[in-house]
């Protein structure tokens, strides 16, 4: 296939970048719901694939005997993707319209690595979950939905695809769409925006459908040009995990001492007093330096250094906070976790905790809770969360740790369980409850006050 046709992707200029706002978003759904076609369409029709690329897409499927380009290969690039036409690893995509800026996870779908869109939507302003409209929810789904919802992700599309193999019809799409919508809203999820589509043949991907003058919507694309990017910092609590104490000790700086992180949350104001912790020891900041320049004011996401006003014993791990704005500092955690390892996740198990900079020994204490996606209820105390389970653990940590709640800072609220024998990810956890409004289906049983045979 020519691609004559095909015009050159224009890259924006410098003004044009600085004048969008950046979205991050994730696609998820079950295997052969077309999550990777959806994507390759989206990038193809947006005008956001290099013209080499595209000869390189054509080639391949010419190769397979496809009359049309297969658009999944632009996204599924492992040799064990192509041969057996699913997405295995989490594809990140960067591209960009006259409106807005995108960063794109194409997270797989099979069952087995499910744990991966953790690691896709953990950071996503938006998801897109794909149902095959033929198939309508399915368990997957549902999963996906949780993970959406455990995650906060504050925006979720329903992409109803392969409406062209269903005749278009409107009553399967509104069936479809009702289904999900109850059970989404059901787990907390704020916004939920259906679109029926088609990403094999292009329809309400960029360009309305004509097959389905039924549908008043926006398109996919119009969707995530316009859908509201929150990045309000008054509402946050501002956070600094330091990650590196830099003392030059040259002449030209002798006594310089400045701390050094990505702030995860907030921001912070030269002469704003702070503490650090777990020390609890409070100063001023007298300084920040951005980038080799000194500035007033920086804030999430940006990796700056700090200068206070006194000598302060502070190391990698430490966290800096207003003074105003002090999390409690607790050696219990109780979380919400997804179990990503192949290993089974244990009752009395020993483990690392990894939450912003700061690594600390812990032991699982109880684990009270699985999740049950068909009906979202509890089942109780199972004794272990094997991969891909979600539910309820209690850890204690060897040092208190300040952790927000997870619905308050999903950076600082957020951690890692990690075998301590290979360094193995275990589990990403969520502090405090799990879903907006499910939450209080989770039955929470009083902590044994017998602590026997613990070493912390």
């Amino acid at each position: 296939m020519s691609n004559s046709t095909t015009e050159p992707v224009q890259p924006l200029s410098t003004e044009q970048l600085s004048a969008t706002t950046l979205l991050r978003f994730a696609t998820a759904g079950s295997v052969d719901d077309g999550k990777s076609t959806l994507v390759g369409r989206l990038l193809h029709d947006s005008k956001s694939v290099l013209t080499d690329q595209l000869e390189a897409v054509e080639r391949v499927s010419q190769d397979r005997g496809q009359e049309a380009p297969d658009l999944a290969l632009l996204t599924d690039g492992l040799r064990a993707e192509r041969e057996q036409g699913i997405t295995i690893d989490v594809a990140y995509r960067y591209f960009a319209t006259a409106r807005r800026r995108f960063i794109l996870a194409d997270t797989p779908g099979h069952v087995q690595y499910t744990r991966n869109m953790v690691t896709g939507a953990s950071t996503a302003d938006l998801a897109v979950v794909l149902v095959d409209a033929r198939n309508g929810v399915i368990e997957q789904t549902r999963r996906h939905a949780a993970v959406a919802a455990l995650l906060r992700v504050p925006h979720v599309v329903l992409a109803v695809n392969k409406m062209d193999l269903v005749d278009y019809a409107e009553p399967v799409f509104a069936k479809i769409a009702e289904e999900f919508t109850a059970y989404a809203s059901e787990l907390g999820v704020p916004e939920i925006t259906a679109i029926p589509i088609s990403a094999l043949a292009g329809d309400n991907v960029v360009e309305p459908s004509s097959n389905m003058d039924w549908y008043g919507g926006p398109t996919v694309l119009e969707h995530l040009e316009t859908v509201p990017v929150s990045h309000d910092l008054a509402t946050c609590h501002a956070r600094l995990p330091v990650q590196y104490v830099i003392r030059p000790q040259t002449a030209e700086h002798p006594d310089y001492r400045g701390y050094a992180g990505q702030i995860a949350a907030g921001a912070f104001r030269v002469g704003e007093s702070v503490t650090v912790l777990p020390s609890g020891r409070s100063s001023k900041i007298t300084g920040i330096d951005l980038l080799g320049t000194a500035v007033d004011v920086a804030w999430t996401p940006q990796s700056v250094t700090l200068l206070l006003e006194d000598d302060i014993d502070i190391a990698r791990g430490d966290l800096i906070v207003p003074s105003s704005d002090i999390p409690p500092a607790t050696q219990d955690i109780q979380a919400t976790v997804c179990h990503v390892a192949d290993t089974a996740l244990t009752v009395g198990q020993r483990v690392l905790l990894k939450h912003t900079t700061r690594t600390v020994k812990a032991i699982v204490k109880e684990i009270p809770s699985r999740l049950t996606l068909d009906d979202l209820s509890q089942h109780p105390e199972p004794g272990q969360l094997v991969a891909n389970d979600i539910g309820r653990v209690k850890v204690r940590t060897a040092e208190p740790l300040a952790l927000d709640a997870y619905a308050d800072s999903r950076r600082t609220g957020s951690f890692l369980l990690i075998d301590p024998a290979d360094g193995t990810t275990l589990a990403a956890g969520m502090a405090g409850d799990a879903f907006a409004e499910a939450a209080e289906a989770v039955a929470e049983a009083d902590s044994p006050a017998d602590d026997e045979g613990w070493d912390f």
